[in-house]
């Protein structure tokens, strides 16, 4: 196919690249190729059958002949003088042979009535047989020669007259066994290639052999009936041919390329359609195709495809308008998510003793962390950050409801640990999806600088102190917020100078993963945070999140990012 669309391609092109026409070239290539190998066999069998006649008639008119020869003349005696004779000659007279000095030697045997009975017997076999030359010779082992006693062609040889013959030819006759028909095929310089068959003549008294009775058949004849066997099984093979490659091309162009264009023009009508913007019109249905094959069935299975893209297409808008709801909805909840945070800096302009900033990116629309941070009375700030077990919708609605009972209780004045208690027994109350929540919370005396934390499962705070560095303070953990009724926190206190800092975090920090899975953890984190060390709380956020971001680059991000960073200034600020 060119290297263009169906679309772009001219109605030359599509032809000539058609099903069509390469089924029409397929089939002239195979009835040809049949053909010949038809007509290579056929002549191949005819030419063996032909030569294997004219073999059988040489063969049994020689057989024939010597029967007639063994009983109207004395020609074992007549062979035994002329062979003594010719084995009597020096090799100067041997030399003469074809010459009329030759033949003057053997004269008184050409004029003996023996010689004049054979002669006479001989050809009335020619007459009535497809044969070329009958003779009777006798072989010379010594010199490799055939020497004739009596030939019944005009012109023929003369008694005593020889010629030379390969010792294989000569093998063969005097080796007969007697099995089979005696022949043999070879290339005569004066007659071309012709095949002798002969019978071995013996004498009746002695049994011996004197000589061969041989008859003579040229491959000229056999020639001329291949030529006209060839040229009528030729005229009959592309007779043949043409009807059967016709009736072929009509079955496959009726079977095969019809339907299938059928099947492309409504593959390009159904296109066209959809293009359009169409819904379904059951173009693949209108198909009218019985071959009773793969071509009907592939008919009806397009016909199933556009209904099933029908449909799926049907579900697809309705999915698709609820997946655009349902993201309108995530999206609208995201934006309430992120409301309910606090997301306003400087969060409290009006007050120098301390600095807070805090961020959360969700690993999905809504997430599960959250962090919040409020005055209890003029004196004491209550900073919390937590994370839900769990992602997506769920846990931002435990998020939610656990936000706001932390919130109610630590504005009713109660100790870090008292709050923890109230929440976890608030939560467990009603809590059949045994989700939980690990939660650091603290409440800073801005008078004094003592921060008053506990620790419910939650990542380690970490700590700097004016003139040191960023440093994981390992508190001791109490267990998670709704996972069993009852438990006591405990509370510990930190002092906090004027330039401390405190940042914290949840688990989303350290477990930040590349592609290679390795995570984040603590000891990156510590090494960010200790680049800056007087930066603002807003920047030491930011320098994590870049960190962060850094170490993961495309990787996919599992967990919520939430971090909370406080300055404390003193009240002398």
């Amino acid at each position: 196919m060119p290297d263009k669309t169906v679309r772009e391609m001219n109605v030359l092109e599509k032809k000539s690249h058609s099903l069509e026409v390469k089924t029409f070239h397929a089939v002239v290539f195979c009835s040809v190729i049949l053909g010949i190998v038809l007509l290579v066999v056929g002549l191949s069998l005819y030419t063996i059958s032909l030569i294997g006649k004219y073999v059988s008639h040489a063969y049994y008119l020689s057989q024939y002949a010597e029967m007639s020869t063994s009983h109207g003349a004395d020609s074992p005696d007549f062979a035994r003088r002329v062979m003594e004779r010719y084995k009597s000659l020096s090799d100067e007279e041997r030399a003469l042979v074809g010459l009329q000095e030759y033949r003057d030697l053997f004269a008184d045997f050409a004029e003996s009535s023996e010689y004049d009975s054979l002669v006479h017997i001989l050809p009335t076999f020619l007459k009535s047989e497809d044969v070329s030359n009958l003779y009777i010779a006798a072989f010379d082992e010594e010199e490799s020669s055939l020497v004739y006693i009596v030939d019944s062609t005009e012109n023929g040889f003369y008694p005593g007259e020889y010629e030379h013959i390969t010792k294989r030819e000569m093998a063969r006759f005097l080796g007969w066994d007697g099995e089979g028909m005696l022949y043999y095929i070879l290339y005569n310089q004066r007659l071309g290639w012709m095949c002798t068959a002969g019978t071995p003549l013996r004498d009746h008294d002695t049994g011996k052999l004197y000589g061969f009775l041989m008859a003579d058949v040229t491959i000229g004849n056999i020639l001329g009936d291949i030529k006209s066997y060839f040229l009528q099984i030729t005229v009959s093979l592309v007779a043949a041919m043409v009807l059967m490659a016709w009736l072929m091309i009509w079955r496959m162009k009726n079977y095969l390329v019809k339907p299938i264009k059928e099947i492309t023009e409504a593959a390009q009508g159904y296109v066209a359609s959809r293009r359009e913007g169409d819904v379904y019109k059951g173009i693949f249905a209108d198909i009218d195709i019985h071959t009773g094959d793969e071509v009907e069935e592939l008919g009806l299975v397009m016909a199933d495809m556009e209904r099933d893209l029908a449909e799926y297409e049907a579900n697809l808008q309705k999915i698709t308008a609820e997946k655009e709801r349902i993201s309108t909805e995530l999206g609208l909840a995201k934006r309430i998510q992120a409301d309910m945070l606090p997301n306003i800096y400087p969060a409290f302009p009006d007050r120098k003793e301390f600095d807070i900033y805090a961020s959360m990116t969700p690993a999905k629309e809504v997430g599960g962390d959250f962090y919040d941070f409020f005055l209890v009375d003029d004196d004491h700030l209550c900073v919390f950050i937590a994370d839900v077990s769990g992602k997506g919708v769920p846990a931002a609605l435990f998020m939610m409801a656990s936000m706001i009972i932390l919130a109610n209780n630590a504005k009713l004045g109660k100790s870090p640990a008292q709050i923890l208690m109230s929440a976890n027994s608030s939560i467990c109350s009603n809590n059949r999806e045994q989700m939980f929540v690990t939660v650091w919370l603290g409440i800073l005396e801005l008078s004094t600088g003592i921060l008053t934390a506990a620790n419910a499962g939650h990542e380690y705070p970490v700590v700097k102190t004016p003139d040191g560095i960023f440093e994981l303070y390992k508190d001791r953990h109490g267990f998670v917020i709704g996972g069993m009724d009852g438990v006591k926190y405990r509370e510990y206190q930190i002092m906090l100078e004027a330039g401390s800092k405190l940042f914290v975090y949840t688990d989303g920090v350290p477990e930040a993963t590349d592609a290679e899975d390795k995570m984040f953890g603590t000891d990156r984190m510590l090494q960010v945070l200790n680049r800056e060390l007087n930066a603002s709380p807003e920047q030491i956020v930011q320098n994590v999140k870049e960190g962060v971001d850094d170490f993961v680059k495309d990787a996919e991000q599992f967990d919520d990012l939430t971090m909370l960073c406080l300055e404390y200034n003193g009240m002398e600020a």
